[in-house]
C-alpha cells in the first residue's frame, strides 16, 4: 500500500514540472526577439513563430546540468528538461535567421522559473553533455534564448 501511495505522490509532483513549459511565451532576450519571436508549448507540440513541430521530452535536467547550461539560473525556483526535436537547417524564422546555421536542430534544453523560460538549442544527433567544460567547447550549442510568460 505504501508503494502505491509513494508512486502516486511522486507522479503528482512530476506532472507540474513537465507542464511548466506549457503555454505561450514572448521573446525577452534580443536573440529571441530577432530569431524566434513567440514560442508556444502545447503537449507534444511546440510552435516557433507559427512553425509547429513535435517535441519529445527525454528527461529532466539535474541541478548541475541546469547551472552549466543556463548561467545565473535559480535552480531552487524552477526545473529544466531535455527535449528531442527536428528543425531542418534551412528552416528560416524572423529576419531569415536559422537556429543552428545550416545544421539541423535536434535537441532543446529548457529551464522554467516563475514567468521566465530559457531555451538552449543544439545540433548533432548525439545528446549534449551538460557540464561547463563541455558546453564551453561545444560546437553544437546553437544559442540560448529567454522568454517571458504572456
Amino acid at each position: 500500500m505504501r508503494l502505491w501511495v509513494g508512486l502516486g505522490l511522486a507522479m503528482s509532483l512530476a506532472v507540474p514540472l513537465v507542464a511548466q513549459e506549457r503555454g505561450s511565451w514572448r521573446p525577452a532576450s534580443k536573440t529571441a526577439q530577432s530569431i524566434t519571436g513567440d514560442v508556444t508549448f502545447n503537449g507534444e507540440r511546440m510552435t516557433i513563430n507559427f512553425f509547429s513541430l513535435t517535441v519529445a521530452e527525454i528527461r529532466p535536467l539535474k541541478t548541475d546540468e541546469v547551472l552549466a547550461a543556463f548561467d545565473g539560473a535559480d535552480v531552487t525556483a524552477g526545473a529544466g528538461h531535455l527535449f528531442r526535436l527536428s528543425i531542418p537547417g534551412d528552416k528560416r524564422f524572423l529576419h531569415k535567421n536559422t537556429l543552428c546555421g545550416s545544421d539541423e536542430t535536434q535537441w532543446m534544453a529548457t529551464f522554467v522559473a516563475g514567468k521566465e523560460l530559457k531555451i538552449a538549442f543544439f545540433s548533432n544527433a548525439i545528446p549534449p553533455v551538460f557540464t561547463i567544460e563541455a558546453l564551453g567547447k561545444s560546437e553544437n550549442l546553437c544559442g540560448v534564448y529567454t522568454y517571458a510568460r504572456y
